[in-house]
């Protein structure tokens, strides 16, 4: 796809100001509410379908509905990690008002590595076809995984990112402000805040197993999957906190999200024996793979909202969760 360099130029500034923005007004620790939640994920979602209708009249229909699946596709599989950010804030304890600072430095690695990785992703998938078999396979044994509830726990203390902070520098067990790095008795230790963001980073990595062979079965195109992603990403903090406490409210939608990996994964196979074996075998279009994701995501919220996951503790499963963050602040 003929990209013009000024439409890069674009993407480029708007992350730049928009991160920027974001970092201005949160400087000072404060607790993020429900209200001012809702209005920054208003304004992400705004953001994202803006720079899609220009994505559209510059570059076409095809690249428009490209980038909205890739788009919805990377936000509907963010939801899911925030199960795990909920439980890192639970493990490490952190106080609800430094939380925000937690994901804006995790959300500017997530946006690093996803340019590395798609990068590399979209270089091997143009030079070596049969790769789109092994994203495949890896977003159905993902499927898999979740239907069966074989889902691997992650363990915020053990992960490798933490365990490798530990050895090169001392943590102390309390939290100095938003302090990452303090001085104690003549030498640098890290705050357990550091801590913290070293395991929302090695989560994100996690992350990027699905995620990036998923994008993938959108769009090969660089500028696509990238934007989508970074758009995606660039929304995920305020989306936490709307939904901090009512996360497991949409307990069918771990379901759903299996059901679109599995989705996703057929289109892929799809694309390789398309591209390998024949060109008589058919390749699902994008306006069909964004009609059935929303039509999934759709039914999921649906179900999760008429038909409420019973409780030890009560008829159902709306109360807020030991693991929503919300109960952090200690």
């Amino acid at each position: 796809m003929d990209v013009p360099v000024w439409l890069w130029i674009v993407f480029a500034v708007t992350v730049v100001v928009s991160l920027t923005v974001d970092l201005l007004a949160h400087r000072k620790a404060h607790v993020i509410g429900f209200k001012e939640a809702g209005l920054w994920s208003a304004l992400w979602v705004s953001l994202a379908l803006v720079f899609g209708a220009v994505v559209f009249l510059t570059l076409g229909s095809t690249a428009g509905t490209e980038y909205t699946t890739a788009w919805l596709l990377e936000k509907s599989l963010s939801v899911d990690n925030l199960f795990v950010f909920a439980l890192i804030f639970a493990y490490f304890k952190v106080p609800r008002e430094y939380q925000h600072r937690v994901l804006f430095f995790g959300v500017i690695g997530a946006l690093v590595f996803r340019a590395v990785f798609l990068t590399l992703g979209v270089a091997v998938v143009n030079r070596f076809t049969f790769v789109l078999f092994l994203f495949a396979a890896v977003l159905f044994y993902s499927s898999y995984k979740i239907l069966s509830g074989q889902e691997e726990n992650f363990d915020p203390g053990k992960s490798f990112a933490v365990r490798l902070l530990r050895k090169v520098m001392p943590v102390q067990d309390h939290y100095s402000g938003t302090h990452f790095v303090v001085r104690e008795e003549g030498r640098r230790v890290a705050t357990p805040l550091l801590a913290v963001v070293a395991a929302i980073e090695a989560a994100d990595l996690i992350f990027a197993v699905d995620s990036v062979p998923a994008v993938l079965a959108v769009s090969d195109d660089l500028f696509i999957v990238y934007t989508s992603n970074a758009f995606a990403i660039l929304g995920l903090r305020a989306l936490y906190f709307l939904l901090a406490g009512l996360l497991d409210r949409f307990h069918y939608l771990s379901h759903g999200l299996a059901i679109i990996l599995a989705f996703i994964a057929v289109k892929l196979v799809l694309q390789a024996c398309h591209k390998m074996i024949s060109t008589s075998i058919p390749e699902i279009p994008s306006p069909v793979s964004l009609a059935v994701i929303v039509i999934i995501l759709a039914v999921s919220v649906t179900l999760s909202m008429r038909r409420p996951a019973k409780s030890p503790d009560g008829p159902d499963a709306s109360g807020t969760s030991g693991t929503s963050g919300t109960d952090t602040d200690k």
